[in-house]
């Protein structure tokens, strides 16, 4: 079992930055791949991205490559989101998954919300 506590939400104004951190509780941390996912309100879940047990693969979407950086640090149990030039459409709830196989994500947390301001 893997317990994921997301933070560091907030509002901000179109260009700014947003550090998200996602703490998990549970053993073997480093053993299961994380990522990021948000929903907007009335939109399916996207995939925001994602990182390999070790931090050595990361992978996104062309719609925030460039201006999102996920990393890991495994001895704190914590996966973070550094978001930059934030736009009004990235706002959304951005959850934290954990997950042992490539695009399999059992655990979930229970969300941050984001709100970018034009």
């Amino acid at each position: 079992q893997v317990q994921l506590v997301e933070s560091g939400g907030g509002l901000v104004q179109a260009g700014g930055s947003l550090r998200l951190s996602c703490a998990a509780s549970g053993r073997s941390f480093s053993t299961y791949r994380m990522a990021w996912f948000r929903q907007g309100t009335g939109k399916e879940r996207e995939f925001v991205a994602s990182i390999s047990g070790s931090g050595g693969f990361t992978n996104y979407p062309d719609s925030v490559k460039g201006r999102v950086t996920i990393s890991r640090d495994n001895a704190k149990n914590t996966v973070y989101l550094q978001m930059n030039s934030l736009k009004p459409e990235d706002t959304a709830v951005y959850y934290c998954a954990a997950g042992l196989g490539v695009g399999s994500y059992a655990y979930w947390g229970q969300g941050t919300q984001v709100t970018v301001s034009s």
